[in-house]
């Protein structure tokens, strides 16, 4: 299959973490062109895809090969290795491949930590502009692999238009399966604002995530904190508002807390039923809750 894409692989020298991303005018790009590994690398294949290679060209990191070596390794005898883009970024290198045969516009841009490549786009500049978007771009890795794609869509992107995306963000160190961002947009007009979106629903949930683990330690006023920040970062999600209600009413506010669960069963009345059946255990004021909503 020919597959129009544009994908950056990248690392962030700071934290160790390493990165993918891509959008594509074909359904589910995810799922065949990104792959990454903690304190291993990442990859991106596309062009006439081999999703094998993601895979192939991790273990190879993992055994010790660099990039250079890992790319080389695996074209070294695809007889359609002319027609394929394939990049790889590991702790310390980068390296990338555009065959010749790749259709126009085709090319890559390497810069220190990472690689840009594009194929079937409307401009050649395509991967410069990404390469140097992601350089000068702030946040954390997740938000400069997205300035990378969001810089490609300006300077014109696939040629075919767009369909789906994906971002992919692994940590210094962990077990394989470990990610710390693992987002995709199967099938979307827009998929990098629905990208976009998602990864700001992530970031919510992580905080959620984090506030949890701080009631489970009796630190409800770290944890009321957290969840606020949560339910601000995503204001349309009844989920994260009625969670924080629960724990701003443990950290004393009852009033503030009510009126936050008040709202969530507002949007879906489910969470009323889920208040009356949560033990004390998972909500200690869920009682004082119940008796304000009446």
């Amino acid at each position: 299959m020919r597959h129009g894409t544009y994908s950056i692989v990248a690392r962030d020298p700071q934290t160790g973490e390493l990165g993918a991303a891509v959008q594509s005018h074909w359904f589910s790009v995810g799922s065949l062109c990104t792959w990454a590994r903690p304190g291993v690398g990442a990859v991106a294949t596309q062009s006439i895809v081999e999703p094998a290679y993601g895979p192939r060209a991790l273990d190879l990191l993992e055994r010790g090969a660099t990039a250079a070596e890992a790319v080389a390794a695996l074209l070294g005898d695809d007889p359609l290795a002319p027609m394929r883009q394939l990049a790889v970024v590991d702790t310390k290198d980068v390296a990338v491949h555009t065959g010749a045969e790749c259709i126009p516009c085709a090319g890559d841009a390497t810069g220190p930590h990472g690689s840009c490549q594009a194929n079937m786009m409307a401009r050649d500049t395509v991967p410069a502009a990404m390469s140097a978007a992601f350089q000068s771009a702030t946040g954390d890795l997740a938000d400069r692999l997205m300035a990378a794609l969001e810089a490609a869509e300006g300077e014109g992107g696939d040629v075919r238009g767009r369909q789906s995306a994906a971002l992919l963000v692994v940590p210094a160190t962990g077990e394989a399966w470990t990610a710390r961002v693992d987002l995709r947009v199967e099938d979307h007009r827009e998929p990098l604002l629905e990208l976009r979106r998602l990864l700001g629903l992530q970031r919510a949930y992580e905080l959620a995530g984090e506030a949890d683990e701080l009631m489970a330690a009796d630190r409800a006023e770290e944890a009321g904190a957290l969840y606020r920040r949560a339910a601000e970062l995503a204001p349309e999600s009844d989920e994260l508002l009625f969670w924080a209600g629960l724990a701003i009413a443990h950290t004393g506010d009852l009033e503030a807390g009510v009126d936050a669960v008040r709202r969530a069963v507002a949007v879906h009345a489910g969470w009323a039923t889920l208040l009356d059946r949560l033990p004390a255990a998972f909500a200690p004021a869920g009682a004082d809750v119940r008796r304000a909503l009446g």
